[in-house]
């Protein structure tokens, strides 16, 4: 067998193979078989016809391509071997150059590699900055405003409130061609709040409810507004726009005091003291989930600036196959097929892919900048807390579940592939908290001499080469 190796500028390798002749003859007697066994033939049981017999029966042509599939299943992973490559995933055989001596081209895609620049002399400050009293009231103020009682009222609205309207809006100088229409009769409650107290995301702009004092039920009211540079929304920044507004009713709210009896009513709690110290730790875990998310982004910026990828096509066209299950299964909580959600976006499959690929292929160099971080410093999960992990994850399953439903759900397929997941997940969350460390400072580092590596993916080779559509 002789191989000639050209690298492709995506990441792949060209192999053009030469086979013994007799490898081919070898393979045609067996696709002969093979044939005979599938196939009627006066006179002869099944599988017992004569080459020759075959041969007149079905042509040259269909033996040899049968017998090229023997050939190719039974010597390609002999080729990968001699060659010395590391595939990512199934080739594909892209040419028969002769039968005779038997020359075959493959397209080989090449195993991901990444070459990372002096990552272990990034240094952040990482500072978390401690929950106090009043983080802990504005939660408890939003948990009364949640309870408060409406009444209605026969007077004009003011300050703490609750306006239920309808309101249109229409910009006041729309594009050539554009209607400049926001929104028609949309019904909605407004609570009117302080003016120090204003959310920069109030809808339709901030200080909108304070407009509405003063007004009774029955009033209707103009109300023009000019967006800034930086308003909220983007589509308005700049641009001035129109509001009608008709006031439906005004209600009064009530707050209820802060006290134990409070408490009880919005969870298992004997007192008002212990829900101010179960926000209290809440908080601390948003807060420190927060800054450590801001924390992995300046590593990773960091880390990009430096790193080098390669990888084939075909690594990308997975990451986005894999964005757009997560897509679809999204859509399905939401009662919403994928063609549905196509037409309302009015894209196509092309497009939703395109529109897709940006963020697949972030994701995917962020992985393979992770897994060579933790393969340089030996980071590993090991058995036991992985199969800890996974029980735990298929006890959450099974209880989430209705039987019949788990039954055919946790098949061992299931079961193996997200095991997988579990453990790439977990050797992912431990590299990050190496990572964390090292910039902080308190890591030990492992001196790496040889950067330029292969990293693990996924999911390994299949040895069956996948032929031309066009053979």
């Amino acid at each position: 067998m002789k191989i000639e190796t050209q690298f492709l500028e995506d990441h792949q390798a060209k192999l053009k193979v030469e086979f013994e002749a007799s490898q081919l003859d070898e393979a045609k007697q067996r696709a002969a078989r093979k044939i005979a066994r599938q196939t009627k033939i006066a006179g002869f049981r099944p599988g017992k016809a004569p080459y020759g017999i075959v041969l007149r029966t079905v042509g040259e042509g269909a033996i040899v391509e049968e017998a090229m599939e023997i050939l190719v299943d039974d010597q390609y992973p002999k080729v990968l071997e001699e060659a010395k490559l590391k595939p990512y995933g199934p080739g594909r055989l892209e040419n028969v150059v002769s039968l005779d001596p038997p020359v075959f081209e493959f397209i080989v895609p090449l195993e991901a590699e990444v070459v990372l620049g002096d990552y272990q002399s990034i240094r952040h400050p990482y500072e978390l900055s401690p929950i106090i009293d009043s983080d802990v009231n504005r939660v408890l103020e939003d948990l009364r405003d949640r309870q408060a009682i409406l009444e209605p009222v026969e007077r004009t609205a003011k300050q703490g409130d609750q306006v239920f309207i309808r309101i249109s809006g229409q910009q006041l100088q729309p594009a050539e061609g554009d209607s400049g229409t926001l929104f028609t009769d949309r019904p909605m409650p407004v609570t009117i709040v302080a003016k120090e107290a204003q959310p920069k995301s109030e809808w339709p702009f901030p200080g909108f409810s304070r407009k509405l004092i003063g007004l009774s039920a029955g009033d209707q009211k103009t109300i023009k507004h000019k967006y800034t540079q930086d308003a909220e929304y983007e589509s308005l920044r700049g641009k001035a726009a129109e509001y009608q507004v008709t006031i439906e009713t005004v209600k009064s709210r009530t707050l209820p005091e802060l006290t134990d009896e409070f408490a009880r009513s919005v969870g298992e709690y004997d007192s008002l003291e212990a829900l101010r110290a179960d926000v209290h730790k809440s908080l601390e875990s948003e807060r420190k989930e927060e800054i450590d998310n801001a924390f992995s982004d300046q590593i990773m910026e960091d880390l990009f600036k430096t790193a080098v990828w390669k990888y084939p096509p075909q690594m990308l066209e997975h990451e986005i196959e894999i964005f757009q299950d997560q897509l679809e299964n999204r859509l399905a909580q939401q009662n919403m097929d994928m063609p549905t959600y196509l037409k309302i976006r009015q894209l196509d499959e092309v497009g939703l892919k395109e529109e897709m690929k940006p963020l697949a292929e972030q994701r995917m160099k962020r992985t393979l900048i992770l897994m060579e971080i933790a393969r340089q410093q030996n980071i590993q999960v090991s058995e036991q807390d992985l199969e800890a992990e996974s029980m735990r994850t298929l006890d959450q399953l099974s209880h989430m579940l209705p039987p019949d439903k788990a039954r055919k759900t946790l098949t061992g397929e299931f079961v193996r592939g997200m095991i997988g997941n579990i453990g790439a997940d977990m050797l992912i969350k431990r590299t990050w908290e190496y990572l964390h460390k090292l910039a902080r400072g308190e890591a030990e580092t492992i001196d790496v001499a040889e950067p330029a590596v292969e990293t693990p993916k996924k999911k390994r080779t299949k040895r069956k080469v996948e032929e031309n559509e066009s053979k």
